[in-house]
């Protein structure tokens, strides 16, 4: 299999609309997206069969998602597990709701951080290790620079395991820069929506009385 066979399946949408009845969710139907100036990056706090946080990356015109169990940490020494789930639309960036329970990832969703990022990979001034980030997804290792309201800075994405029965496992761990906190929690601190300013409680209370 060529190079680019695996860069397209691995940008694709086919599973997420495979797991999803769109008569019933409230989740965009999605379809690939025109490229932004600058790609996003979307972190949703999502409360489903256990809380998580999904992370995703534009990558390819679709985001590349990864469920944090513990959410993303500003501590270098905290080595977060990520699990790669299957690629979310763009539009999918601006979901909050409730998915009911029967469908695929029932529960609710906020939109935890947002905003764009670079990859630093790209940056490099030896033309050895300049890749994109199609390229850093295949082989396992991204670093790219995070521009949001809750997080900012380095981040590294390593895969440790390739997929299999229990998942495709990757470790997501902030870089030791200037943006670093060990003291800071804003998993526990700062629970509320970035674009709504809702918790998880008011997104299900407001859909309960719709």
């Amino acid at each position: 299999m060529s190079k680019q066979k695996v860069r397209s399946k691995a940008t694709d949408l086919k599973e997420y609309g495979k797991k999803r009845d769109f008569r019933r969710t409230p989740e965009p139907r999605g379809k690939k997206g025109s490229k932004n100036d600058s790609p996003i990056f979307v972190i949703q706090k999502h409360d489903a069969t256990s809380l998580h946080y999904d992370v995703r990356l534009e990558i390819d015109q679709v985001l590349v998602s990864w469920a944090v169990p513990k959410g993303p940490s500003t501590d270098p020494g905290e080595k977060r597990l990520a699990i790669r789930t299957e690629n979310h639309p763009l539009d999918y960036a601006d979901f909050e709701g409730v998915i009911p329970q029967d469908e695929y990832g029932g529960g609710t969703v906020l939109v935890w951080d947002t905003g764009t990022y670079r990859n630093l990979k790209e940056e490099n001034d030896d033309s050895d290790e300049v890749k994109s980030m199609n390229q850093c997804l295949e082989d396992g290792h991204i670093t790219v620079w995070l521009d949001g309201e809750k997080l900012k800075g380095g981040y590294s994405f390593i895969q440790t395991k390739r997929p299999d029965r229990k998942g495709d496992q990757w470790l997501m761990i902030k870089m030791k820069d200037e943006k670093a906190d060990a003291r800071r929690n804003p998993v526990s601190t700062e629970p509320k929506s970035v674009l709504s300013g809702d918790t998880l409680d008011t997104i299900r209370d407001e859909m309960k009385e719709e």
